[in-house]
């Protein structure tokens, strides 16, 4: 896991204060940084512009184009006149080597975005049209920190600059990991600042996760039966098909039996499950939510008498009714951005849109977190957002192959089969979740043509 950060301000001036690092020093190392990443790209490099904004992300990118100039073609363009004292004297420096400002913008083999950075405030209502001939040269593009055209929160403007690579500085920034961000972030760097990242930033109650992060179930004891490796229930709803691909991929994540209540058809389509007509006692995990329909009064009322480790999906988010579990400590809640908009007003927290939500996701699950501590929640999206007590987990691993029908019951089995064997609730979210995103990854298909059953198979190959 790695530490993101909602603001890195703080941190400079830490190192400015503690560590006796001055604004000047940082932003040699920024644009160091930049320059290493160039010098060993291994594409085209004789051309390269480095267009630049008025404050110190500008004054960033004049440093780079002292340090590169000589040994590329560096066509360095001021997109205003520079405001900050440091950037004036950048640009001096740049200027004693030689280095003539170019007027206009040209093609490049690299192009650089020093625009903004991190400190933009809502939608730029300039530049946007520097931004869209950036983007269609053909070039490598480099960001400066963050793709400018992206603001604090990672909300978008009407344009952003579409980076292959965004070397940020310091440390993470939480607005790098909003869903609108996705698609304009390409390969993320942190760039070192002179001073050990375990210096500059080592406390965070906010983690990204990576691949390395994934704990499989582990299985080494060999004296074992079924029952050994927990027994999984799936409450599948009227639409059975959800509670057939929730089943499956529990099978396929380790729980050593699947059982499921109504809708005996599901046997028709996979042998290994098991059919019950009541919740047997030796249950370890539920599961339900899915397609419910005709079944839901039954199942919350089955549900509420029984104190196992629960995993709540789908319908159950628009259901005030849910507000009879949320005194639990042993559930995990996943709804997508809809479900979790219902919830919000539901609970009390705030009665807000879609779009709102989206506008800012993090803020509305720590609110929810907060009056909530003991849940361990997913929201699902572009990248998931996982709570739980005073914590955030971002897994940015999952892409556009899960947007099919299903994907989310195949990740609500995941779950829950590990609840079964026994995994904590934080625990089994992220495991789950990444093992759902990597394996949608690995799947060889194209983007458009994944069936959730595909996730499935792929789980046994991780």
């Amino acid at each position: 896991m790695k530490l993101v950060f909602k603001e890195v301000g703080s941190l400079d001036e830490n190192c400015y204060k503690n560590y006796h690092l001055s604004k000047e020093i940082l932003m040699e190392y920024a644009s160091s940084s930049i320059k290493q990443h160039i010098d060993n790209y291994n594409g085209k490099k004789e051309t390269i512009l480095i267009v630049c904004g008025k404050g110190d992300n500008g004054a960033d990118g004049i440093a780079l184009a002292r340090m590169l100039y000589l040994d590329y073609d560096v066509r360095l363009f001021l997109a205003h006149n520079l405001e900050s004292e440091i950037s004036l004297l950048q640009l001096k420096r740049a200027e004693a080597l030689g280095l003539i400002v170019a007027l206009d913008i040209k093609n490049a083999d690299i192009i650089v975005d020093c625009l903004y950075g991190s400190g933009l405030k809502g939608k730029l209502n300039k530049d946007i049209e520097l931004l869209k001939k950036l983007n269609h040269i053909n070039a490598y593009k480099i960001a400066c920190d963050i793709p400018s055209g992206i603001d604090s929160d990672g909300n978008t403007s009407d344009e952003v600059f579409r980076a292959d690579t965004t070397i940020t500085m310091g440390a993470l920034k939480l607005s790098l990991f909003s869903d609108k961000a996705k698609d304009y972030i390409g390969k993320l760097q942190v760039a070192d600042l002179g001073i050990s990242n375990k210096a500059y930033a080592n406390t965070s109650n906010i983690f990204l996760l990576e691949k390395d992060d994934l704990l499989l179930p582990n299985r080494q004891t060999q004296d074992t039966h079924k029952y050994s490796y927990g027994h999984s229930m799936v409450l599948s709803g009227e639409l059975f098909g959800a509670g057939l691909l929730a089943s499956k991929a529990s099978l396929s994540f380790g729980s050593g039996a699947v059982s499921i209540l109504k809708n005996k058809d599901i046997l028709k389509y996979d042998e290994s499950i098991m059919y019950k007509d009541e919740i047997p006692k030796n249950i370890t995990a539920i599961v339900f939510g899915m397609g419910l329909g005709k079944y839901k009064r039954d199942y919350i009322d089955i549900v509420l008498k029984i104190n196992k480790p629960l995993v709540i999906d789908a319908d159950m988010f628009y259901e005030k009714d849910i507000l009879k579990f949320l005194n639990r400590d042993n559930i995990v809640l996943t709804p997508h951005p809809k479900e979790f908009v219902s919830l919000l007003k539901i609970t009390n927290i705030a009665d807000i849109d879609i779009s709102t939500l989206q506008e800012n996701r993090f803020l509305w699950t720590e609110k929810f977190m907060q009056k909530y501590p003991n849940i361990c929640m997913l929201l699902k999206g572009a990248n998931s957002i996982i709570s739980y007590k005073d914590k955030i987990y971002i897994n940015n691993q999952g892409s556009s192959k899960l947007s099919k029908a299903g994907s989310g019951d195949v990740l609500s089995g995941l779950i829950v089969s590990l609840l079964s064997q026994g995994y904590s609730t934080i625990q089994s979210t992220i495991n789950a979740s990444l093992a759902h995103s990597i394996a949608g990854k690995n799947v060889l298909k194209n983007s458009y043509a994944l069936n959730p059953n595909d996730i499935i198979k792929e789980i046994g190959n991780l």
